[in-house]
């Protein structure tokens, strides 16, 4: 696993999308799906890689990962 995956993914079954979603919330716009849960965090993985290429090429902070976020 690289550094960069080690992001929160919250993952969830959406019945209107007939897919798993994952949602990275330390990476504003970061979501990825999949039929499977195992395909779901494997797109994740991919965009997450893609979201930071991304962001090193405009020259924008890239978070670093804070492990398991709170939520209230």
């Amino acid at each position: 696993m690289k550094a960069e995956h080690k992001y929160e993914m919250i993952i969830f079954w959406s019945e209107e999308d007939s897919a798993y979603i994952v949602e990275v919330p330390e990476l504003p716009g970061c979501m990825a799906d999949g039929s499977t849960y195992q395909e779901a965090v494997k797109n994740a993985e991919i965009v997450i890689d893609e979201w930071i290429q991304t962001a090193k090429e405009l020259n924008r902070e890239i978070p670093v990962p804070k492990g398991r976020l709170n939520f209230a």
